[in-house]
């Protein structure tokens, strides 16, 4: 039971909610319900309009075997007025296999009986007379159950202050009632399930259209529409898309729509591509000025004699010009991950890197506190070693120029159970706010007076890191609230270490 339950929250529809049905679904269940409607009131009005026409017949039979009773009960006219010992109308000729006869005195029943099928008479029990003695005396036919099973029955007053009674069984009706019924019944289920198999057959062709339609707008609500070069190929086929069906109507508008984005994409592709180019193109040429810029401030510092604020106005230049010669790189890089230029592979210790990166870091900033927690065994990534030095440099030095003097920070690197090597870098300071978590891993975005920290930032370091976990096939995670903030990183492990 939870299992079905589990599927059909999945799923997200419920047998309770028809509103969560599908639409062919719902139409032949309406179809069923309109049939099952249509056989019923058929089957009522067949049922009543056939009952009619047998009590009629039956009426006709009845009033025919009461007349042969009383002819046959009248006495001759020499006979006494008393009516005593008046012939036994059970008598009477002609009467068919179970008719029914009785004669009353007042309350009294003299003679009452039925004949069976070998024409023999049988008498009725107290419990029938009695039922004969309440019938009404008006002649109008009335049923009654008796013991030998339901009759119509009349009763009629003579001109000798008796009443003879006449009835017919009703079991030859209800028999032919029932097999009306049953045939209504069998003919209206064996047509409730033929029109269901070729109601849904129908019904399913016909909503296959849009089922076309619903296909194409699943497949384009999965293509990663962001970023990046988008072959928008996918159309609704020609047999959904004529524009002089309801369907096809909206088919043709879904493929003008498709048309319209594919357009905008491409147009999107292109701006991108020659943003792209020119940031390539114009990093590239930067490189030479910078490194012009930088000989010179190094000839200036080694050949000239400066006064104190000159050599501090040296030294700012040469910051700057590392400064702006870091942004180019990164830039660069940035482009080239962009391009999907291929990633140099080879077998890198994770966990040497990471020893490694830390102890630089540590030389750097040694009013931090730098912890390492590492496996016992050698954790083995396959990927550009220079370009994963980069990434946990980048953390690392996010993690010093946006904290305290004093933070701790703890790289860690494990195997998790699917197989992947996890690089963690955790502190304890104030932590990213909420609103700027979903868009830290952006281009120049920085939020440095969320954190407090003494050094600036291109806001580029978190965008490289991310590039190059993707480029590598892995992924990176923030989780951050007051007092930790940690980045992780996931890397396809080698076969061996994954083992």
């Amino acid at each position: 039971m939870s299992t079905l339950s589990g599927v059909a929250k999945s799923s997200g529809r419920s047998w309770i909610n028809p509103s969560t049905w599908h639409l062919r679904t719902r139409l032949v269940l309406v179809a069923m319900a309109l049939l099952v409607a249509i056989c019923g009131a058929v089957g009522i009005v067949s049922y009543a309009s056939m009952d009619m026409v047998f009590n009629k017949q039956l009426d006709r039979q009845l009033q025919q075997a009461s007349s042969r009773a009383n002819d046959f009960g009248r006495p001759p006219s020499n006979f006494p007025s008393s009516p005593s010992g008046r012939p036994d109308p059970l008598e009477a000729r002609g009467q068919a296999a179970g008719t029914l006869n009785a004669r009353i005195d007042g309350t009294t029943v003299r003679s009452s009986g039925l004949i069976d099928d070998q024409g023999n008479r049988v008498s009725l029990s107290s419990a029938d007379e009695q039922v004969l003695l309440n019938l009404p005396k008006g002649g109008n036919a009335v049923d009654r159950s008796l013991s030998n099973g339901d009759y119509r029955l009349v009763a009629v007053e003579t001109a000798y202050d008796d009443v003879i009674v006449t009835g017919l069984p009703l079991a030859d009706k209800q028999s032919a009632e029932a097999s009306l019924v049953w045939t209504m019944v069998l003919v209206s289920l064996g047509g409730l399930v033929l029109i269901g198999l070729a109601g849904t057959v129908i019904i399913r062709r016909t909503m296959r259209p849009l089922e076309q339609l619903s296909e194409v707008a699943t497949k384009v609500s999965r293509l990663p529409l962001d970023a990046g070069e988008v072959a928008l190929a996918v159309r609704v086929p020609a047999s959904a898309s004529h524009p002089g069906t309801e369907v096809g109507s909206v088919g043709h508008a879904l493929n003008q729509m498709l048309n319209n984005v594919s357009n905008a994409l491409e147009a999107r592709q292109e701006s991108e591509t020659k943003v792209r180019q020119f940031v390539a193109d114009a990093s590239h040429e930067l490189r030479t000025p910078l490194t012009a810029i930088r000989g010179y401030t190094e000839l200036l510092r080694m050949t000239e004699t400066f006064t104190d604020d000159g050599r501090k106005s040296l030294a700012r230049v040469q910051s700057q010009s590392e400064r702006m010669t870091t942004l180019v790189e990164d830039l660069l890089l940035l482009a080239r991950l962009d391009d999907g230029q291929p990633v140099k592979v080879e077998d890198v210790d994770l966990t040497q890197l990471v020893i490694e990166t830390v102890s630089d870091e540590k030389v750097m900033a040694p009013e931090h506190i730098w912890q390492l927690q590492l496996p016992d065994q050698p954790i083995m990534v396959r990927g550009d070693a220079t370009q994963l030095h980069q990434v946990l440099a980048n953390l690392l030095s996010n993690a010093r120029k946006h904290t305290d003097p004093g933070t701790t920070v703890v790289t860690g690197v494990m195997l998790s159970a699917d197989g992947s090597a996890v690089v963690t870098v955790t502190d304890n300071g104030p932590g990213i706010p909420a609103d700027f978590q979903s868009r830290i891993f952006s281009r120049f975005a920085r939020a440095d007076a969320a954190r407090s920290g003494f050094e600036g930032s291109s806001g580029l370091g978190l965008s490289i890191v991310d590039s190059i976990v993707s480029a590598h096939g892995g992924s990176v995670e923030l989780t951050s609230r007051p007092g930790r903030t940690e980045f992780a990183l996931r890397l396809p492990a080698t076969r061996n270490e994954a083992a």
